[in-house]
């Protein structure tokens, strides 16, 4: 099985540190407990994938603190990157 970590309980993305290809799921331990989501893209190790839908404009939270905001709509299991991702450095 694949995986990924994140930090913190806010958390709705965490990093891949195994390539993930479409449809393989990827194990996550967040605060002790064990969650799995099936990857819905190919995911590169060091990208993110999301760990619940992210709605368009909401904002993407890794290590507890907001990274960016969604560009769009954001499935659970789909890969966050710059293709979906807004920075919100002005």
């Amino acid at each position: 099985m694949k995986r990924a970590i994140a930090l913190s309980e806010k958390d709705n993305v965490a990093t891949m540190i195994d390539k993930a290809e479409r449809g393989e799921d990827v194990e996550v331990v967040i605060g002790g407990r064990r969650i799995i989501i099936t990857a819905e893209d190919e995911i590169p190790f060091g990208h993110k994938i999301a760990l619940k839908d992210i709605k368009e404009g909401e904002k993407v939270i890794k290590y507890g603190e907001p990274i960016g905001r969604a560009a769009r709509d954001i499935r659970k299991g789909e890969h966050v990157h710059i293709h979906n991702l807004k920075s919100m450095i002005i």
